[in-house]
């Protein structure tokens, strides 16, 4: 005797609490192809099945890397046959990286830039140097007043 197993199935609203988006997004997803057309049940509604849930949770996570939905479209196609893909998904993984690492570095900057803006406002006498250092265009650093 064979066990069959019966998919579980989620409507829009059901998907979109599980997954935490909203119901355009997932409309969205499916209208730009990141999602294949989705099953429909005899009264037109959305189903989405277990490979919708494991292909959107692959979509937030890349999202979250960084990656945009055109990248994210790319990784999609690369994981039907993860072997053949492997060079291509390292390239374009690699540059991600370097973005990452780029905007990294501006980031420490700035924070090391507030920072500074906060001490010498502590130490200021007369006027907010930090109102003062973002209303001067182009200037990135402040100077310690002596």
């Amino acid at each position: 005797m064979t066990k069959t197993t019966i998919e579980k199935r989620y409507r829009i609203g059901d998907m979109a609490l599980l997954l935490g988006l909203s119901a355009d997004t997932l409309r969205y997803y499916e209208k730009i192809r990141l999602l294949p057309r989705v099953g429909r049940s005899v009264s037109g509604l959305r189903e989405y099945g277990e490979r919708d849930v494991s292909r959107l949770r692959f979509i937030q996570r890349a999202q979250k890397m960084g990656f945009s939905l055109t990248e994210i479209a790319h990784l999609l196609a690369m994981r039907e046959n993860p072997q053949q893909a492997r060079d291509d998904v390292r390239i374009l993984t690699t540059v991600k990286l370097e973005e990452v690492e780029a905007r990294l570095k501006d980031l420490t900057l700035l924070r090391d830039e507030l920072r500074l803006l906060l001490n010498l406002c502590r130490g200021a006498k007369d006027g907010c140097p930090i109102i003062e250092t973002i209303d001067q265009p182009g200037k990135r650093k402040p100077h310690r007043e002596r």
